[in-house]
């Protein structure tokens, strides 16, 4: 079967004249001008595939994706080997731009069949029953060497996500990678709320530049790599530790810079630059494209749903009191539709007497068995109004500023308790159970 093909480029007569003469592997129907005008016409499912001949500096990876999303595969012409590995690094398939008609025709095939896994790699031009005089005087077709990916880093990610009403997601987030920086782990921290980044206020950081942002940016023009990606990262010193935090977005309206495409750049190379990834995740699962015409808007919510997709551990934190437990519950049925293999660890918060009742551990284990789904929850972390504050006031975590809180030692023991052993797990727990009970 002939491969629709659209072509953008100032030398596109050549090329589509040599694609033509092929007579049947790829058939170009329509030659564009501009880039926009290749876009609409993929979008408008006219073409599975697109050869830039020129422009192919204005590629980006959110352009590819939305190209890919309609089943549409990008090949990309250029003799410069930076810009080809920079078109390779965002998803494009790269050829030299004097490759002739049955080499970028192959190239074109395996750009298809890697995006959709079906049709042959390598057709071979149909004998048109007609000669090429020009044949014989060509050179062979140029082999362009696409480099081999380098392995994925073997980080973990975890994200802490939650529903509505300010639960204590970012609280629980910078908490966890203060815990793990101390037990000497590699740590990044990543402020992906598209609605109310606050890490930077938490950790007193300045916040005049967005670090998620800006390594958004360069993993979409392709530049992002684990040395730039460290650079925009800010660096955060403990008592005991240290670790680097991309800040969040400035402006709830900022939130078109988080695209799904260069995330997942993001979140590639941040496995690589750290032992373990923490995420502060948005509230909102809503898949808000759903609602638009233009099923190929910028996505709201990308950055939450991404961080949920990509995570191999998933905290679902939620206030323990009349209101936060009823929203966990539903904020529980979203994730389950919106991510299925996120299998979510329950972490209940601010849990205190005054809300829960007396015994308010039992309490909570009581209900939550009787009117939640079936998970079991993971930890009850108990109300520290004052450290916490105490902690937000200076810009700095529970472990520097109340290291023998309960608070503190639950969120420790959370993550850290399969590092130090039983028998240090079973002292915090049977602490922190009684000061909670307390």
């Amino acid at each position: 079967m002939s491969i629709p093909v659209v072509t953008v480029g100032q030398s596109q007569d050549d090329l589509v004249g040599g694609l033509e003469r092929l007579h049947g592997p790829v058939t170009v129907v329509r030659r564009c001008d501009e880039l926009a005008e290749l876009l609409a016409a993929c979008q408008s499912g006219l073409a599975r595939a697109a050869v830039v001949a020129e422009g192919t500096g204005d590629l980006t990876a959110s352009l590819v994706d939305r190209l890919s999303a309609v089943g549409v595969a990008v090949v990309g012409l250029t003799a410069d080997p930076e810009e080809a590995a920079r078109l390779r690094a965002i998803g494009v398939l790269t050829a030299l731009p004097d490759v002739d008609a049955a080499g970028l025709a192959s190239k074109i095939s395996d750009a298809v069949h890697q995006l959709t896994g079906r049709g042959p790699r390598h057709p071979e031009p149909r004998d048109s029953g007609l000669a090429d005089p020009a044949a014989g005087l060509r050179p062979a077709a140029p082999v362009v060497t696409e480099e081999t990916p380098a392995p994925s880093g073997t980080g973990e990610i975890i994200a802490v996500w939650g529903p509505a009403g300010a639960p204590g997601r970012t609280l629980l987030a910078a908490n966890i990678a203060a815990e793990l920086a101390a037990e000497g782990k590699s740590v990044l921290l990543i402020d992906a709320d598209s609605y109310g980044a606050s890490i930077a206020a938490t950790l007193g950081l300045l916040d005049e530049s967005a670090g998620l942002a800006q390594a958004c940016r360069l993993a979409d023009q392709g530049l992002l790599d684990t040395e730039s990606l460290k650079k925009v990262a800010a660096s955060v010193f403990t008592k005991s530790g240290e670790f680097r935090v991309l800040t969040g977005i400035t402006r709830a309206d900022r939130w078109t810079e988080l695209r799904a495409a260069a995330l997942s750049t993001v979140f590639e190379q941040s496995r690589k630059v750290a032992d373990v990834i923490v995420i502060d995740a948005g509230f909102c699962l809503e898949a808000d494209e759903e609602l638009s015409f233009d099923t190929m808007a910028p996505r709201r919510n990308a950055a939450t749903l991404r961080s949920l997709e990509v995570a191999d551990t998933v905290f679902a934190v939620g206030s323990a009191d009349a209101i936060g437990i009823p929203r966990l519950v539903r904020g529980l049925a979203e994730l389950e539709g919106a991510v299925p293999q996120s299998a979510p660890r329950i972490i209940l918060n601010k849990v205190r007497a005054s809300a829960a009742g007396r015994s308010p551990e039992r309490q909570l284990r009581e209900a939550w068995e009787r009117y939640a789904p079936g998970s079991g929850i993971e930890a009850l972390l108990p109300s520290e109004p004052e450290s916490c504050d105490a902690a937000l006031l200076s810009g700095s975590v529970l472990f520097e500023v109340a290291p023998e809180s309960p608070l503190r030692h639950a969120i420790a023991e959370l993550v850290c308790a399969p590092v130090q052993g039983n028998s240090r797990s079973s002292v915090r727990s049977s602490r922190a159970r009684r000061l909670l009970k307390r």
